[in-house]
């Protein structure tokens, strides 16, 4: 039955909001998610592991009900080198319209990932939630040592099948429809691009795990859609976006706003594969090596926070998922009140 799972953790409404790691899925986001009755969710990825402390304490401080953390699992590639050449030049000329210093190539990191998955178990969130692969053998036996249940990301049926055999106790299934990054793991993105409903259906029959349906997902009609499908929750992230307490900048707010949806795939912000409204960055790299992830996040991340202070979408990843234009600006719980009752619960 929908919702089962998330009542089990103490979640009133089969309503989860995704996990934005870089601050679209602010602090006061997640607590009113939570407060309203569904599962707000906290993408820490990017985060050391004092801040994922710091962030929960201060989550915590807004709300006493449940809420999920999320990290990254896997993709990053210390080993990959790529010419930065080209790549820093085009971003040198957007920090020359924006006047930066000229850009300095950042180190390619190793994973954070043990060091922050340690703070998590620390912070003790009623579900941990991981995208781009699957944790290691141990660490999954830490969190279920720790009693955290676990829910992780599948682009692809195969994907479904891997987490469950790693022990998960629920999926998200991320289609092809969904904004910002693909959780995809053991293919290329544009061999794993699957529509919400179908991958929900059958990752749902083949495993029998609860699953949360995710992308394009905007009302209670593709809630019902999600449900007859097999989830039991849906998961939203780019339906949040224009309510007033995501940490989104008012540029990009303002390009939600156009009601447009020009959304394309792209590795050109974060170096890993992801949805999001075209603009002036993507077009000027057409045709540039991309740097490995998260090293050309990392590279562009003074020109995205600028670019967010001067007022211009230009250099902006405008991360959203195809049903954008639907999009409502309404505070996160009137949100969360509209979906229920679209829903038909009160």
């Amino acid at each position: 039955m929908p919702g089962d799972f998330l009542k089990s953790i103490g979640v009133d409404h089969p309503i989860v909001l995704g996990p934005m790691a870089g601050g679209a899925g602010s602090p006061a986001l997640v607590a009113a998610v939570s407060n309203a009755g569904g599962l707000g969710s906290f993408g820490a990825a990017y985060l050391a592991p004092q801040q994922i402390l710091d962030t929960a304490k201060e989550i915590r401080a807004l709300t006493g009900k449940p809420i999920a953390l999320n990290l990254f699992a896997g993709g990053y590639e210390p080993d990959r080198v790529v010419d930065a050449g080209p790549m820093l030049a085009v971003v040198a000329k957007a920090h020359e319209r924006l006047g930066l210093a000229p850009p300095v190539l950042p180190p390619n990191p190793p994973s954070p990932f043990d060091e922050q998955l340690a703070a998590v178990i620390e912070a003790g969130p009623a579900l941990f939630s991981f995208t781009f692969g699957i944790p290691s053998t141990d660490a999954m036996a830490r969190l279920r040592k720790a009693g955290i249940p676990t829910c992780g990301t599948a682009t692809t049926l195969e994907e479904g099948k891997a987490l469950a055999d790693a022990g998960v106790d629920a999926i998200v299934a991320q289609g092809e429809e969904a904004g910002a990054h693909r959780g995809t793991f053991l293919r290329s993105a544009e061999e794993s691009m699957v529509p919400t409903f179908r991958l929900t259906r059958v990752i749902a029959s083949a495993t029998k795990l609860p699953v949360f349906a995710s992308g394009g997902l905007m009302d209670g009609g593709d809630m019902k859609r999600a449900f007859d499908a097999g989830a039991q929750a849906a998961q939203f992230g780019t339906a949040f976006l224009l309510c007033p307490e995501s940490g989104i900048p008012e540029p990009y707010r303002a390009a939600l706003r156009k009601r447009e949806d020009t959304t394309v795939i792209t590795r050109v912000y974060s170096g890993r594969a992801a949805r999001g409204l075209r603009n002036l960055f993507i077009d000027a790299c057409e045709g540039v090596p991309v740097l490995p992830f998260r090293q050309q996040n990392d590279l562009t991340r003074p020109m995205r926070t600028e670019s967010g202070k001067k007022g211009l979408p230009d250099y902006i990843s405008l991360w959203a998922g195809r049903g954008v234009t639907r999009a409502r600006e309404l505070p996160a719980a009137e949100l969360v009140r509209a979906l229920v009752m679209e829903i038909g619960g009160r």
